[in-house]
């Protein structure tokens, strides 16, 4: 379990917190509710939270939305030989509900901190995935994220997959996810992942992902 610094607000106000994540799931303490989720975006409130307590949020089918959730992540980072620390730094806008069911918007924005340098993704795409693999592409070669995202074996499904936590991990595959060169070869192991892990989650196991491999490429 990991306790980042966070930040919440919406228009009944604001309060510094701390994210909770063992890796597979996100806990956030807001005014006296532990709101739980695999997801930023499906943060809810457990089923015994009093009524008059959950007056103080905006909920959408059962998650907080019309709010603001900023965080620190800590992220490992292979600076050519060298193992050192870095820190993303992740903003996340949840609008209001839409007549379609979900939210009118919903805004990501993800940065590095590192060695005294920052790095931005472009804040368009609303995915983990894409943000970082944005500042992945801007970093010095020799450096990266040693992060789920980065590694040889992990992948998404051809289904889709949400903002954050969506990866399937083959490390009980290697071999097999090795000769996975695009998406017709992933179905013959599409299923059999080890466990879901976070875009941000680091095992023993990592390995720099090498272009061309798997589903994603």
């Amino acid at each position: 379990m990991i306790s980042c610094p966070a930040r919440y607000s919406d228009e009944r106000g604001a309060e510094e917190t701390a994210l909770l994540n063992d890796g597979e799931t996100l806990r956030l303490p807001l005014r006296g509710i532990e709101f739980v989720g695999r997801d930023f975006d499906s943060l809810a409130p457990p089923g015994n939270a009093a009524p008059e307590a959950l007056r103080r949020f905006s909920l959408h089918q059962g998650c907080l939305c019309s709010c603001r959730i900023e965080c620190e992540i800590p992220i490992p980072i292979h600076d050519r030989g060298r193992e050192a620390e870095g820190t993303l730094l992740v903003e996340l806008l949840l609008g209001d509900p839409a007549p379609d069911g979900g939210l009118d918007r919903e805004e990501l924005r993800i940065s590095l901190r590192y060695a005294s340098r920052w790095f931005a993704g472009p804040g368009s795409s609303g995915w983990f995935e894409d943000e970082l693999l944005e500042i992945q592409a801007q970093l010095p070669e020799g450096v990266f994220m040693r992060a789920c995202i980065n590694c040889m074996y992990s992948d998404y499904s051809p289904y889709g997959h949400g903002l954050f936590g969506g990866m399937m991990c083959f490390r009980n595959l290697k071999d097999a996810y090795r000769e996975v060169t695009g998406k017709e070869s992933f179905w013959a192991i599409h299923g059999r992942h080890d466990r879901w892990v976070q875009e941000t989650y680091l095992c023993p196991e990592f390995e720099r992902r090498a272009p061309g491999t798997g589903y994603r490429g």
